[in-house]
């Protein structure tokens, strides 16, 4: 089978699976943009409704809202990475991002949601506890831009209020979310764009990529977990000719594979 093909068969169960959400035309981050690191102006269709949206977390960081934090590439990193999936996928994803506060029950209208900079969450008990019925009851959560032992731990601090009953894993090359569209056996570390001016693919002491993830009984990926990698930066900056190809084309197929993912399993 060609990879067209499968592309296309793969991304027409993606609209069958996808009609169980209910197309949304809400927008949320007009609200928000002064918490954003990188704003972008809307698109002419940024009112028309789709089936899917780029949907991002808000959260608290220690010392309160932070910019740098939950806003961090936003929203210009949804919005370049939102035209990938229109251009490589058939998923009729909304040109414009969905903001969806960590208190609010909007998270279950989502399949996928993406959080960014997660070395610097605070949740409290009931914010994990809401998190943990949106994934147990399917939901998706991608984690993105986060490097070191200690980012790791203060992460960790938050996956142990969701999942205090379960551990986090490293995924194998032949787990399926590496090859429910594009397959991705031969991953490598994607730098934000400090990689410009520092030569350097990790931050702080975060030499190697971590790709895990928390798995509920059936062994389906309930948290993809991206360590020690800047994808969200790599979106930002794709239309950057200083940034280099690889690292921006990886990005995009990861997180491609992640949404589909997240509407199929």
């Amino acid at each position: 089978m060609t990879s067209r093909r499968k592309a296309s068969i793969v991304a027409g169960f993606v609209l069958v699976a996808g009609g169980a959400w209910a197309f949304q035309n809400r927008r949320t981050s007009y609200m928000y943009e002064r918490e954003m690191q990188n704003p972008a102006a809307d698109p002419d269709d940024a009112d028309v409704p789709g089936e899917w949206a780029f949907a991002r977390l808000r959260y608290r960081s220690y010392g309160g809202w932070r910019r740098s934090s939950w806003g961090t590439d936003a929203n210009k990193a949804d919005r370049v990475f939102t035209q990938g999936v229109r251009r490589l996928t058939r998923v009729h994803a909304r040109s414009v991002e969905e903001i969806i506060d960590v208190d609010s029950n909007d998270m279950f209208d989502w399949p996928w949601l993406y959080a960014v900079e997660v070395g610097h969450w605070v949740l409290s008990d009931a914010q994990a506890k809401k998190l943990r019925d949106y994934l147990d009851r399917g939901g998706f959560l991608m984690v993105d831009d986060f490097h070191g032992s200690q980012e790791w731990e203060v992460f960790m601090e938050g996956m142990r209020k969701i999942f205090p009953d379960r551990d986090v894993i490293d995924l194998p090359d032949g787990e399926p979310i590496f090859h429910v569209l594009y397959d991705l056996d031969k991953r490598f570390q994607v730098p934000g764009r400090q990689y410009n001016w520092s030569g350097r693919t990790y931050e702080r002491d975060g030499y190697e990529a971590r790709w895990r993830a928390v798995l509920d009984e059936k062994g389906r990926v309930q948290v993809g977990i991206c360590h020690n990698m800047d994808l969200g930066d790599a979106w930002e900056w794709a239309d950057d000719p200083q940034y280099p190809e690889p690292y921006a084309s990886l990005a995009y197929r990861i997180g491609i594979n992640y949404v589909v993912y997240s509407m199929t399993h």
